[in-house]
């Protein structure tokens, strides 16, 4: 099932009494959602936004073929269990399942839900902490699979991804301990390629969207992208905590507005097909988050990206960088002669 259609958001409530096991026994639910790259992420971060709202802050991200498929299968009752490549598989009385642990985003969703007798199965394309938002991909997938199943024999309607990306992100920052960003659930709800313009309170929107190409020229933009996992598991906290506490502590603002600049700038490249463009602007946002800290690129990351420099193309991390994947944008021809020296540092 994809996420391009509306429909009512229908949790359980507190309290509210129904039988998720029973429900799952008359057959599974899977839902998939795609992972993203993205540029001026962490702009995304209220944090960040907000102080800066002035200046029109925005995140850019494009949704990838690379998906992750959440399915819902019944399991004892009482319980919650959650399977997930690259983990251990966790099974909990649904009333002690933890938050804090490497699946307790997926534990945390199901308590919203008072889900349980239920296993949730994670199965995603992307390697396990590649940056590409897998976690908060799984948790909107998650977060429609229990909605289709509380809509079962109704009558048929369509998700509305607006909502199934602000609960998931309510959720994540609930139990994450952090100041969480939106881009990840928007991209994952929505798919495609957006600029995504931050709104404040009391404004209830929280963001507006803009699709910066068209869904029939998608397929134009492959030849002017490429992505690559550099093997290294990636732990964004730690360099998005730092972020945000040299900024709240009054470091680094000016580079901040520079970032702005440089994804406003990315987007308006994007909208003009201005490739070359595009790429001079990641170059300089990469130098910045750099400057402001080193290791949001090791020295494969260096390597990589000093490569697509010498061919002519942007590159940059994805996420909170620190390991994962990184990405590249530029020309067709810039990006073909790209890949295969990619293929030979990888």
């Amino acid at each position: 099932m994809s996420l391009n259609r509306r429909t009512e958001l229908v949790p359980a409530g507190p309290g509210a009494s129904f039988d998720w096991q029973k429900a799952l026994e008359e057959g599974p639910v899977a839902v998939s959602a795609p992972c993203r790259v993205d540029m001026g992420g962490t702009l995304d971060i209220r944090t960040f936004s907000y102080p800066l709202r002035h200046l029109g802050p925005c995140t850019v991200n494009i949704a990838l073929g690379l998906r992750t498929t959440v399915r819902l299968a019944p399991h004892a009752r009482g319980r919650v269990k959650v399977s997930s490549r690259g983990f251990k598989s966790a099974d909990f009385p649904a009333d002690r399942a933890p938050f804090r642990h490497p699946l307790g985003l997926m534990f945390a969703t199901a308590a919203f839900f008072n889900a349980q007798g239920v296993h949730i199965q994670v199965e995603s394309d992307s390697p396990p902490r590649s940056a590409l938002g897998g976690s908060s991909v799984a948790a909107v997938a998650l977060v429609r699979a229990f909605m289709e199943v509380r809509r079962r024999g109704r009558s048929p309607a369509s998700v509305d991804g607006r909502s199934v990306a602000l609960l998931a992100h309510a959720i994540e920052e609930s139990v994450a301990g952090v100041p969480c960003g939106y881009q990840d659930q928007l991209a994952a709800a929505f798919g495609g390629v957006h600029a995504w313009h931050w709104l404040t309170l009391p404004r209830a929107q929280v963001f507006r969207r803009e699709a910066l190409i068209p869904r029939s020229g998608l397929r134009e933009l492959e030849p002017h992208l490429l992505v690559a996992y550099a093997g290294v598991p990636h732990e964004s906290s730690d360099i998005n905590s730092r972020w945000v506490q040299q900024f709240v502590l009054g470091r680094f603002r000016s580079e901040w507005v520079d970032i702005l600049v440089c994804t406003q700038r990315f987007a308006d490249a994007l909208r003009r097909r201005d490739f070359d463009g595009a790429a001079a602007v990641m170059n300089r946002e990469t130098d910045i988050r750099r400057r402001m800290t080193p290791d949001v690129l090791d020295r494969l990351g260096r390597r990589l990206t000093a490569a697509a420099r010498r061919c002519g193309c942007g590159a940059r991390f994805t996420g909170a960088g620190g390991g994962g994947c990184l990405w590249a944008i530029g020309a067709a021809n810039a990006v073909a002669q790209l890949r295969p020296v990619w293929q030979d540092i990888l």
